[in-house]
């Protein structure tokens, strides 16, 4: 069976890759992973600040401009929260492309317009396959509109596809205003990807101690769900490519993105519950059930479910809120 697929230019025997994250940081791990079946690795991303705070390069300097800017850096974590700095990371990517035959995608996470393309033309240099722009982002400032955001986005895309010759994808919230307005503008800025969604790490809080705490929970399949959704509209409208990433679990899982229209499914959660050897059962699930379903190829099922194609598209729009709701039996049922 034919599972080959096509990911922001780049030609993968499959569509399951590693996705963003600490994974990948280790030579034999990614090893592994490779061996396991894994058809590309994503780098976990090169934030701005792990860049800012090593310029600043030791604590002593960091305390001072904290005192001196005050409010102004409190985003700043400190060194050793950061497993690879800007030099480690751009060593990192050509040490996996020497021990690697699979394509090796880089993340970058800017705050700046200098930082995104001085640390993308340097990504470029040091051998990396793709970029992912990682647009991590958490708006706090009322005077900042919407529009704002997303016009610097694509600016910031602009610029830098004219500056690169690498495919450039774009890994998103699901939080925006109008997603497919924005994914059109992402397009037309030269954008060849679309990665959804970001997991956004949220706050907890300690209740005994009056402190905010962090919390790390792996996804689940239900997660799938959201990206689904948006999956099957974008890949409807647009040419870009689609990567689904977070809530694949299990080669059900992966046959859905499939069918939402992905090109590329990207999995950290699973990989780090049940390791590398996950890849193979994925590949093969999705080849059973093609063949089950007498498709000739992955690109035959591909966005057989989507927006455009799927013989029930109310199942995207409001009206399906409603018809839920009244289908529901409950406890209150008399």
């Amino acid at each position: 069976m034919k599972l080959d697929t096509t990911w922001l230019g780049l030609s993968l025997p499959h569509p399951f890759v590693v996705g963003a994250s600490p994974l990948v940081d280790d030579l034999d791990t990614v090893r592994r992973l490779e061996d396991g079946g894994a058809a590309a690795v994503v780098m976990h991303s090169l934030f701005e600040e792990q860049i800012l705070a090593e310029e600043l390069a030791t604590l002593g300097p960091l305390d001072d401009a904290r005192e001196a800017y005050g409010e102004a850096l409190d985003f700043l974590p400190m060194p050793d929260e950061f497993s690879l700095g800007p030099e480690p990371y751009l060593d990192h990517i050509r040490k996996l492309k020497e021990c690697l035959s699979i394509p090796v995608i880089a993340s970058l996470n800017g705050t700046t317009r200098g930082g995104w393309l001085r640390y993308a033309g340097l990504i470029q240099e040091a051998g990396a396959d793709a970029l992912e722009l990682n647009f991590y982002d958490i708006p706090q400032d009322p005077s900042q509109s919407s529009a704002d955001i997303e016009t610097q986005f694509c600016d910031i895309v602009w610029e830098l596809r004219g500056m690169l010759d690498l495919p450039i994808s774009v890994k998103l919230s699901p939080y925006f205003t109008s997603l497919p307005h924005f994914a059109l503008k992402l397009e037309e800025s030269g954008v060849a990807g679309l990665v959804l969604f970001n997991r956004p790490f949220e706050p907890d809080y300690d209740i005994d101690n009056l402190t905010g705490t962090r919390t790390l929970h792996l996804s689940k399949s239900n997660e799938l769900l959201n990206r689904l959704r948006w999956s099957g509209i974008l890949s409807a409208e647009r040419s870009l490519d689609i990567a689904i990433s977070g809530g694949v679990h299990s080669p059900t899982d992966g046959i859905k993105a499939i069918l939402s229209g992905a090109c590329a499914v990207q999995v950290v959660s699973a990989v780090l519950e049940h390791g590398a050897h996950l890849f193979g059962s994925l590949r093969e699930g999705l080849s059973n059930w093609l063949e089950e379903m007498e498709y000739s190829s992955l690109d035959k099922a591909r966005g057989a479910l989507n927006l455009a194609r799927c013989p029930n598209p109310e199942i995207y729009k409001r009206a399906n809120y409603i018809h839920l709701l009244q289908s529901w039996r409950g406890i209150l049922e008399p």
